[in-house]
């Protein structure tokens, strides 16, 4: 889920912090993708008659192709990918999980009702809502990642956590996903879109955090209470503020203790034990690992190796994966080229006003300054 409603509010609030622009922008740029978003996209986009690409075997498939191609796309454009994979949930998501595994045992109930009536527009919209990420596709595409020869990490806990964690570390310059707690956590930038662009003909969309707070006019720990405020993913909101009253209390009392203490409870309803202040402290201090410990680096493809675990194992057609090899290779060659803006510093181009000189800058007899003359003496 993210943060509730975040996109739609920002967009109404802070519009100047959000930029629509295309995916040749972004060229010598490392960006860290948000690995399980990603595949998550793949398997509901990557679809046939209502049902996942498989191979002869039955095994899911969707899944590595839109890894497949998608991340080739990204490299000829000039983009450095790392994908960064979930480790485990924290204990206070498991509300959330429980609440997701609920939605899934209603979409299955309405799933079954859809099939019995033969309506396959209905059967296609719920089987969508039971796409769920398994570990199983998570280590299939770090195997396919491998042999590719893009680099991939492992975070402790949430992803976007540690996406945000190599951005403020100057690893990367952006955090890819579609989840808007990347910015909670304190991506300095963030790309959606991304990874399906292309596929559904969307520009992408970059939104500066620095250009957020300046537009909601909070810190960065006030926005953070916002976000909760909102609804996140580690507990529930309190029922009856929807975003305006939240951005005004917020604005008012400058932290959830101060709102907390002057709203009408009963009005407002407050979760029994709400517990904002560990969600706070997890988006200030999420589990991450050190961003210096990992040693990231793009390899040239196996093609070989590719054309094995993809064709032979997962029956894909071998002329257009040694072709994406190819192009992967190709790209390879051009990544020694840099950004322009890495060379050299912004300057601005309205002229400096001259300082005045007290020695050159004083009238002389016909009313002018000194400092304009370009004459000798006279003889």
């Amino acid at each position: 889920m993210g943060i509730l409603g975040l996109a739609k509010f920002l967009a109404d609030v802070a519009p100047h912090a959000i930029k629509e622009t295309d995916i040749k922008n972004y060229f010598g740029r490392k960006i860290a993708v948000d690995a399980s978003m990603s595949l998550y996209q793949f398997l509901i986009a990557v679809r046939s008659d209502g049902a996942q690409l498989v191979s002869t075997e039955g095994e899911t498939t969707s899944h590595l192709m839109g890894m497949f191609y998608r991340t080739i796309r990204l490299v000829e454009n000039g983009i450095k990918p790392v994908y960064v994979f979930d480790g485990k949930p924290p204990t206070m998501k498991s509300g959330e999980l429980n609440k997701r595994m609920e939605r899934r045992e209603e979409a299955q109930k309405s799933l079954d009702k859809a099939t019995e009536a033969g309506d396959a527009a209905e059967i296609d919209k719920f089987s969508r809502r039971l796409v769920k990420v398994t570990k199983q596709h998570a280590e299939d595409a770090k195997q396919l990642l491998k042999l590719m020869g893009i680099p991939y990490i492992e975070a402790p806990c949430e992803a976007e956590a540690q996406c945000a964690a190599l951005v403020k570390a100057g690893k990367v310059f952006a955090t890819a996903t579609e989840d808007m707690d990347a910015l909670t956590f304190g991506s300095k930038v963030l790309l959606r879109r991304l990874t399906f662009s292309e596929a559904k003909k969307m520009p992408i969309q970059e939104i500066q955090l620095d250009k957020v707070l300046e537009g909601l006019g909070l810190s960065h720990k006030e926005f953070i209470d916002l976000c909760i405020l909102l609804g996140c993913d580690y507990t529930d909101s309190i029922r009856g503020i929807g975003p305006k009253r939240a951005i005004e209390l917020m604005k008012q009392h400058r932290c959830l203790e101060g709102i907390m203490n002057s709203i009408d409870k009963s009005k407002y309803t407050v979760p029994e034990n709400w517990n904002y202040e560990g969600a706070r402290q997890l988006f200030i201090e999420p589990e991450v690992a050190d961003p210096d410990s990992f040693e990231i680096k793009w390899s040239d493809p196996d093609e070989d190796g590719l054309v094995k675990y993809l064709c032979n194992d997962k029956q894909f057609n071998e002329e257009r994966v040694r072709n994406g090899a190819k192009k992967l290779q190709r790209a390879r060659g051009t990544a020694t080229q840099v950004r322009l803006d890495g060379f050299f510093t912004v300057v601005s181009t309205t002229p400096a006003k001259r300082k005045p000189n007290p020695k050159k800058d004083t009238p002389n007899k016909r009313g002018k300054t000194g400092g304009s003359r370009t004459r000798g003496k006279p003889k």
